[in-house]
């Protein structure tokens, strides 16, 4: 039987800042997967996990600094492969590295990552993880081993394997994200990639050369401790999921835990950015 869903559309303004808010909130509270829209977005909880008062905790409703709009309904679970494959094209990068939906024909790319995303954040379209995408390929990650928080299709992590990763933690809060990683892993023939369901709890101290975080800004700023705690020694951090106006306080945050700033990318206002330690 198909898992029963509910569909809330969320029509935030001002809409960047408070649409990032509202979705950190929402995962805290429940909600599954996203869909940024134009002028908000679409979240996504289980009818099981649902009660009247899954909104109470979602502070930024309460909020005079924004105008939140919103409705919602019922529905079943659709086929997420075949809409993504009415919508999903390749994406190229730096003509290094593509990323392909199973339906597309292979290319003579040095790296080639097949997803199949269904509700999963991280096909490569968004900004955050396609200038993600641009560090792993400038970078060594021969015999490294790597976290990758938040991991959606887990395309990152496949990434940092092709690349020779020896050792790969993906996480993501998502169930979504959780089986579609699983599933990705697999498709792309994987071996050094671990997949785990859950938060930044999950995190053993002194275990990674790499720390890959493409959240957003609130969580990034909570879980940053966390993640200083995570490396090995010395090592490298990558974060995006935030934008132009964050990197300041993203920056702060890291320099009072010991980062250092090397340099960072920016993308139609979102920002990726790379520390060491």
């Amino acid at each position: 039987m198909s898992q029963v869903y509910l569909e809330y559309k969320f029509i935030v303004s001002p809409s960047v800042l408070g649409t990032e808010i509202l979705i950190a909130e929402l995962g805290y509270a429940g909600f599954e997967s996203f869909v940024e829209t134009e002028d908000g977005v679409t979240a996504y909880i289980q009818k099981d996990e649902w009660n009247k008062n899954i909104l109470a905790s979602i502070n930024i409703l309460e909020s005079d600094e924004f105008t939140i709009e919103y409705s919602f309904s019922e529905i079943e679970q659709v086929n997420w492969n075949s809409e993504w494959e009415k919508n999903f094209e390749p994406i190229e990068v730096d003509g290094k590295c593509i990323v392909r939906a199973p339906f597309h024909p292979s290319k003579n790319y040095p790296y080639e990552i097949v997803i199949e995303p269904k509700m999963s954040f991280g096909t490569g379209h968004h900004e955050t993880t396609f200038m993600m995408l641009q560090f792993i390929l400038e970078d060594d990650f021969k015999g490294k081993s790597v976290l990758d928080m938040g991991c959606g299709t887990a395309v990152l992590a496949i990434l940092t394997e092709m690349k020779g990763a020896s050792a790969i933690d993906a996480i993501d809060i998502d169930s979504w994200c959780f089986e579609n990683s699983l599933e990705n892993i697999q498709r792309n023939n994987c071996k050094n990639i671990s997949v785990e369901l859950g938060d930044a709890t999950l995190l053993a101290k002194d275990k990674y050369d790499v720390v890959i975080a493409n959240i957003n800004r609130n969580i990034l700023l909570n879980d940053m401790a966390t993640y200083k705690a995570s490396f090995k020694n010395n090592g490298t951090l990558y974060l995006s999921g935030f934008y132009t106006q964050d990197l300041p306080i993203i920056t702060e945050t890291c320099n009072n835990l010991g980062f250092t700033f090397v340099e960072s990318k920016e993308k139609n206002n979102w920002v990726a950015a790379k520390f060491v330690i």
